[in-house]
């Protein structure tokens, strides 16, 4: 299988806190690579060293390498807004900019020095359509993105991270916020988005890693305990640790 990003022996601190040890990951282009394990345990952290989200955090030291399409991201000189456009992201809670639907979009492209009112209406369309969320906003497309449901404004954060024409979607618990009709429309959408993009899920809910997910990792203490299908990890888990984590003795 085609590795997209490739971390070996990544440790992360936080200060004088050791986050993560010796994580080595490969992620599957067009696959869902589901991050599992308990609160507190560097799945997030992990995720976040990817775009590296980290840099923006005071005394962190990162150690290790992470791969990009074979090419090593670390360092002075990488592009990282160039990487994080590449690699993007969708957070916990839903976070539209208090602009319009269409503005909140577009946003990104703009940025990008994108000013051509037909090219921007055109990208704004195909990443709600991508998002399941056009036939619902096109006639609103001036109206605040705040006043979208939850799950609504969380496949806008969606599609505004899709506007940049990302190959990897980062999705850290994009559905804990959210109720079980709205967490289905996102489940739905992951499962149709995967044809294109690699998406990286960190999830809470064994359920969830379960029905969207291809591989799963399983972080403990900073640490990867175990890493396989997801098939595999759920029926046939090689590591105690992990067979009681999944079947809820602890965590």
């Amino acid at each position: 299988m085609d590795k997209v990003i490739d971390t070996q022996e990544l440790k992360l601190d936080y200060g004088n806190f050791n986050a993560l040890r010796n994580v080595s990951l490969p992620i599957y282009r067009n696959k869902v690579t589901a991050l599992i394990g308990p609160s507190g345990c560097g799945k997030s952290t992990f995720l976040r060293c990817l775009n590296r989200m980290n840099d923006l955090i005071d005394n962190v030291k990162v150690e290790g390498i992470i791969r990009f399409n074979g090419e090593q991201v670390q360092g002075i000189g990488y592009d990282v807004i160039g990487l994080r456009k590449k690699i993007g992201m969708v957070f916990q809670k839903p976070n539209p900019f208090p602009m319009s639907i269409f503005d909140n979009v577009a946003y990104g492209p703009r940025q990008q020095g994108i000013k051509n009112k037909d090219e921007l209406r055109t990208i704004v369309e195909k990443a709600l359509k991508q998002a399941a969320l056009y036939n619902e906003v096109k006639d609103r497309m001036n109206e605040s993105a705040t006043r979208l449901s939850g799950g609504q404004q969380q496949r806008l954060c969606i599609a505004r991270a899709l506007a940049m024409e990302p190959e990897v979607l980062l999705m850290d618990e994009p559905t804990s916020a959210l109720d079980p009709l709205a967490t289905q429309r996102i489940e739905e959408l992951i499962e149709e988005l995967k044809k294109d993009y690699t998406i990286v899920i960190v999830t809470h809910s064994m359920q969830q890693a379960a029905r969207i997910s291809d591989q799963t990792a399983f972080f403990l203490l900073g640490e990867i305990i175990e890493f396989g299908l997801t098939s595999e990890i759920f029926a046939n888990p090689k590591d105690k640790r992990t067979e009681d984590y999944i079947t809820g003795r602890f965590g």
